[in-house]
């Protein structure tokens, strides 16, 4: 099995986009997944992370990472993931605040690839359902 990931990240954030894709593979591996699996991945600024934390969270204020699950968790829904038409499992979307990436990576003396990992692994185990 290997995952799908779709990664946007403006020019000016240097992110390690193999890298992503392993740790996004890992977790999925770690986990048990299988089949075809998508995820979606934006590095973004801290204004377009506030913007969203507002948006869905109703915080005034940025965030690290966001997790967007396409989990559908209606009553009626049975509690599973949205069926596809086309089978491949689309867990959703994963939101990383480089600036915030970056301030931590420095606060606590390690790479700023390493804090993306982190976040990633983060963000894939919440659009599990895994806390």
């Amino acid at each position: 099995m290997k995952a799908k990931v779709l990664i946007k990240a403006d020019s000016r954030f240097p992110i390690n986009r193999k890298k992503i894709r392993q740790v996004v593979n890992s977790v999925l591996k770690e986990n048990r997944v299988r089949g075809e699996v998508e995820v979606s991945i934006l590095v973004a600024g801290d204004r377009k992370m506030k913007a969203l934390n507002q948006k869905y969270r109703r915080r005034k204020k940025t965030n690290s990472v966001l997790s967007f699950s396409m989990e559908n968790t209606g009553e009626d829904s049975g509690l599973g993931f949205a069926d596809s038409p086309n089978g491949v499992l689309r867990l959703g979307d994963i939101v990383i605040s480089y600036p915030q990436a970056l301030k931590v990576a420095a606060e606590e003396n390690i790479l700023v690839d390493d804090q993306i990992e982190k976040l990633i692994r983060h963000g894939v185990k919440h659009l599990l359902g895994i806390k």
